[in-house]
């Protein structure tokens, strides 16, 4: 599972081995200044939406980049029965690759709260 951690204005998001064989990167960074709304999810598969390159086994994992043909492009690492994170970007401010992130976390409360403390 990924673990997220907030340092000089930067979010880095560390992925665990599967999440690294699917989705071809150990970590993501993302600005603060680019997220534009950060939420807790209960179910955050059911947000993973449109085409896709990564793994799915559905009802209980997904792990890749959702959005690859149109729609908002989202890095996914969602797994069932876990909350998770929903952060929207500015995709141009966030360097270009994600619009969405979506990903499971054991306490999604704290990040959430940590970008909305930052933000203010």
């Amino acid at each position: 599972m990924a673990t997220v951690m907030i340092t000089d204005g930067l979010i880095t998001i560390e992925f665990g081995l599967w999440e690294r064989l699917f989705l071809g990167r150990s970590r993501h960074t993302i600005p603060l200044y680019a997220v534009r709304q950060a939420v807790v999810t209960e179910r955050p598969l059911r947000l993973a939406r449109g085409a896709r390159k990564g793994l799915t086994v559905s009802g209980y994992t997904k792990i890749g980049i959702w959005g690859v043909l149109g729609g908002p492009r989202q890095l996914v690492a969602a797994y069932r029965n876990q909350p998770g994170a929903h952060l929207v970007l500015d995709r141009a401010s966030s360097g270009g690759d994600f619009d969405e992130v979506l990903v499971s976390l054991p306490d999604p409360d704290r990040l959430v709260e940590a970008i909305r403390r930052v933000a203010a």
